[in-house]
């Protein structure tokens, strides 16, 4: 971390979310000397973190919080994580995405900022097991009136998580019935053991049906994501055709990940990294 008084709030405490990550615990004077900022402008982005479930504030400083395979945050609480990470995400996911096709957006906070940007892109078939992902598409067209091209949004239905996606058997049939060129899937957690997991076993289900109809699996997911794991796996890297997350992915997870997918996408840096596989498979 370099120190910088002018950091945004929301950059410094990504900066810090990182810091306690990666060593386990900071202190609140480590923290004002690496940023260049006071006392209080730490406790205030720590008191911030620790509402939104991201750290435990302990005397002195925070760590992380020891989060059990089960536990789920809510939408609201994820919203306010990594997003300058989530939005360079959804901008390099949203290339990839041609007009005319049938895409499928699964529930989350990353999906969510993916659907803002795809508004303008004619000709959309949008299938959606997310309250929120349906709502972008709502709001935009009562907004501005019915307008040629606007993406038809299919909302499948079924009992409501408390990251606002719709899972268990009614979703899981209206999923089973359909076919899309492209599904773009926001996850709780990857890992080479796990694959892709979530802590809602209902979810899993869901998720699992979504990857099975879809031509194409693009998994857009922020580098905290990596090396997380949930009670539930629904499906293997081998089933996932891009990965695409942040600057923020270590070089040795990037290399790793690279051995298993087909194409991994960094965004957010300069010229933005596009690792393929030997073949040049792309989507």
């Amino acid at each position: 971390m370099s120190e910088n008084q002018n950091l945004l709030a929301e950059q410094r405490r990504a900066l810090i979310l990182d810091e306690v990550r990666r060593r386990g615990g900071v202190r609140v004077n480590e923290l004002t000397r690496k940023l260049g900022v006071s006392d209080m402008t730490v406790r205030r982005d720590l008191d911030a973190l620790a509402r939104q479930g991201a750290v435990e504030k302990v005397h002195g400083g925070a760590v992380p919080v020891a989060e059990a395979s089960t536990h789920e945050p809510g939408f609201e609480a994820k919203s306010g994580l990594e997003l300058t990470a989530k939005e360079d995400i959804a901008r390099a996911a949203a290339e990839l995405v041609a007009p005319g096709t049938a895409i499928a957006l699964s529930g989350g906070t990353t999906t969510f900022a993916l659907a803002h940007r795809l508004l303008d892109v004619p000709d959309l078939t949008v299938v959606t097991n997310s309250v929120r992902v349906a709502d972008v598409f709502h709001v935009s067209q009562r907004s501005s009136g019915q307008r040629q091209g606007a993406a038809t949004v299919v909302l499948t239905g079924g009992v409501r998580t408390p990251s606002d996606s719709l899972v268990g058997p009614v979703a899981d049939q209206a999923i089973a019935a359909l076919h899309f060129d492209v599904l773009f899937l926001g996850v709780h957690g990857i890992s080479v053991e796990a694959g892709l997991s979530t802590p809602n076993l209902a979810e899993a289900e869901t998720n699992r049906r979504l990857v099975q109809s879809a031509r194409r699996v693009v998994v857009v997911a922020d580098h905290t994501k990596w090396g997380t794991v949930g009670l539930s796996s629904f499906g293997s890297l081998d089933q996932v055709d891009t990965l695409v997350t942040d600057a923020g992915l270590p070089a040795g997870a990037r290399a790793e990940i690279s051995e298993h997918l087909r194409q991994l996408i960094v965004a957010g840096e300069l010229g933005e990294d596009t690792d393929e596989a030997e073949d040049g498979t792309d989507i």
